[in-house]
């Protein structure tokens, strides 16, 4: 499967241009090495790391999605590996 298509069914992107814009952008990587097209390909298994805003998301591919399908449909393809935001509020609590 193309990244800039796996991008949009797993809804990371909004429309698909947007995700052509980001596979082509240069700024992500796929497995370590850097993803400078949009037809590049990924498969299951595959760790994509990617800036979203001020961010940094890695993401390890579980399975591809066969459609661009509703959110908990797209969630369930890839797990998040770079953790949790940390609440600024529970982690003042929990240092108190």
């Amino acid at each position: 499967m193309r990244v800039d298509k796996l991008l949009w069914y797993l809804r990371l992107a909004k429309t698909r241009p947007v995700a052509q814009a980001m596979a082509e952008g240069g700024h992500m990587r796929l497995n370590g090495r850097r993803v400078d097209r949009a037809h590049q390909k990924i498969a299951t298994g595959d760790v994509l790391t990617m800036p979203v805003g001020g961010a940094v998301h890695v993401i390890e591919i579980i399975a591809l999605p066969p459609r661009r399908g509703p959110a908990p449909e797209a969630k369930a393809c890839y797990r998040v590996l770079d953790g949790q935001a940390v609440d600024p509020i529970a982690a003042s609590v929990n240092d108190a």
